[in-house]
């Protein structure tokens, strides 16, 4: 039986006839609400989605044979990621068939904030004349902050030196070499707001980069600064750049996403000073065409040959390959994620060295993971096929090596992150119950499994801390799952790994940051 496939949002003829020409059959059937995609989803193999079909998870729960949802996109904010892995459905995603649109979009945006031009061209329309009203600023050596360097970010860097601005970048993935080639100069958050004559933003949402840009950072710029926004609503506290436009502290905003969307009010509506756009940053021909053929081939591509590229919940791996491969992937992610997760400066490299049985695996694959699970505490939408060309636009150099086993264990992998500041060091393995276990932190042997909710913690070997600690969580009615301690030597150096029962509140991490022994805690999720 052929596969079949569901187009719920519009995508090209030519992306719709890639699957009819390859055997699939294809329905188009666009406008759905919850409750109709739900009716059908059951009957699909695959269904394809931009950004207004919402795959909740109640639709995925009715999707009894659904094997792949494709986003012709980047943002998979409309999918219930979770829901789709927990029942085996592959999510994939376009993550770089946009980048040029929504870069030159941003450009659009601050050359027309730059020198007003919808207001003018509404006041010249009205039959008006006003050329004293609309004094506008060259871009010509202004300075550029950029807030995220990345993929779009470099680009529009790219186009803002050719229209001779000074470029400064605030991105912690950034490499010091990677500054140099862009052309940009590396600065800090602080600095940025500091020197910024014009600030554009293309970092993704995540905990770290919510209202990057509110009332006290507002408060750090130079006064007349200009903002602009075409990476994700919520990177700027609305209300706050509302009153500092209105207080003459900001100039003018240009922003093409908002908080809420569809926008049908917001805060910084009917400023003279504000110019807006319905989320258009993907909105051109050429972008829209790019990303419908490319998902269509995926899915393609998935559905009748297995084969995975661009999935955001799972691997680039052949299914003779999985069964083997997949407890070593999982292991390889956890271990990134645990180095990304206690990194907060810029890498400058990931060594990974892969020992014993593991050596002889696709370590393509593995070093995929990890690095994706390295970068993805700060970049959401990274995935395991994406990150190594992510990390290559950082600068971030990946090393990897192979050896035969020269320890206890007869599958180790270690990674080794390089900072600007320090280098971290953590390793793994699987054992025959198939579950991964980090065995080495900074030099520490260590035997702890991942779970969900964990805390990191450095402190000194001293008696009476692990009385503590446990008394600090049990009055806060924290139950301890699991606990995990090594050390240096004797009243030397240590770390402890906890497992704990749900989220740790703020509240209780600082009281457990301000016990006499604990150098550092951090929480981790994994």
């Amino acid at each position: 039986m052929a596969p079949r496939v569901l187009i719920a949002d519009k995508l090209s003829p030519a992306a719709v006839q890639i699957f009819k020409d390859r055997g699939i059959a294809t329905d188009v059937k666009t406008g759905l609400d919850r409750d109709a995609l739900i009716k059908i989803i059951g009957d699909y193999d695959g269904v394809a989605v931009r950004s207004a079909t919402k795959i909740t998870e109640k639709v995925i729960a009715a999707a009894n044979r659904l094997k792949v949802i494709g986003r012709a996109g980047i943002g998979v904010d409309n999918i219930d990621v979770p829901a789709a892995s927990a029942k085996g459905i592959i999510v994939m995603n376009t993550p770089f068939g946009n980048s040029i649109t929504t870069a030159e979009h941003a450009i659009a945006l601050m050359l027309a904030l730059a020198r007003q031009i919808p207001q003018a061209d509404v006041s010249t329309q009205a039959g008006k004349w006003e050329k004293n009203r609309f004094l506008g600023v060259e871009l010509t050596a202004k300075t550029l902050g950029i807030i995220g360097c990345g993929n779009i970010g470099s680009i529009v860097a790219d186009r803002a030196l050719g229209l001779k601005m000074k470029v400064i970048a605030y991105d912690p993935y950034l490499s010091p070499e990677r500054a140099v080639d862009l052309g940009v100069e590396k600065v800090e958050l602080d600095e940025l707001f500091a020197r910024a004559d014009f600030i554009s933003l293309h970092t993704p949402m995540t905990e770290k980069t919510k209202n990057i840009i509110n009332a006290a950072n507002l408060a750090k710029c130079r006064k007349g600064v200009r903002i602009i926004n075409c990476a994700r609503g919520g990177l700027v506290d609305e209300a706050a750049l509302r009153a500092a436009l209105d207080s003459g502290q900001v100039a003018g905003a240009a922003f093409d996403v908002f908080s809420t969307e569809p926008a049908t009010a917001n805060p910084l509506f009917g400023h003279p000073n504000v110019v807006c756009t319905p989320h258009l940053g993907a909105a051109t021909n050429e972008a829209q065409e790019n990303v419908a053929l490319q998902v269509a081939e995926q899915m393609a591509d998935y559905l009748l040959r297995g084969a995975i590229s661009n999935a955001v919940n799972f691997p680039s791996i052949s299914a003779e390959e999985a069964p083997k491969l997949k407890p070593f992937v999982a292991l390889a992610e956890k271990l990134g994620s645990f180095v990304g997760q206690l990194t907060e400066t810029g890498i400058k490299s990931l060594r990974i060295a892969y020992e014993g049985q593991v050596a002889q695996m696709n370590t393509k694959a593995l070093t995929s993971a990890a690095v994706s699970g390295l970068l993805r505490p700060m970049l959401q939408n990274v995935n395991f096929v994406s990150a190594p060309i992510v990390a290559k636009e950082r600068g971030i150099v990946v090393e990897e090596t192979t050896r035969e086993a020269e320890g206890d264990y007869d599958s180790l992998i270690k990674l080794t992150v390089v900072t600007e500041r320090q280098e971290r060091t953590v390793a793994g393995t699987v054992y025959a119950d198939g579950r991964p276990r980090i065995v080495n932190i900074k030099g520490i042997r260590m035997d702890a499994e991942f779970g969900p909710s964990m805390l990191y913690i450095t402190n000194l070997d001293k008696p009476g801390f692990i009385g503590k600690f446990s008394t600090t969580l049990g009055d806060a009615g924290i139950n301890i799952a699991t606990f995990h301690v090594g050390r240096e030597a004797p009243g030397g150096n240590a770390i402890a790994l906890i497992e704990i029962d749900g989220e740790l509140p703020p509240d209780v991490l600082a009281k457990v940051q301000a016990l006499p022994q604990v150098q550092q805690a951090r929480p981790l999720r994994f």
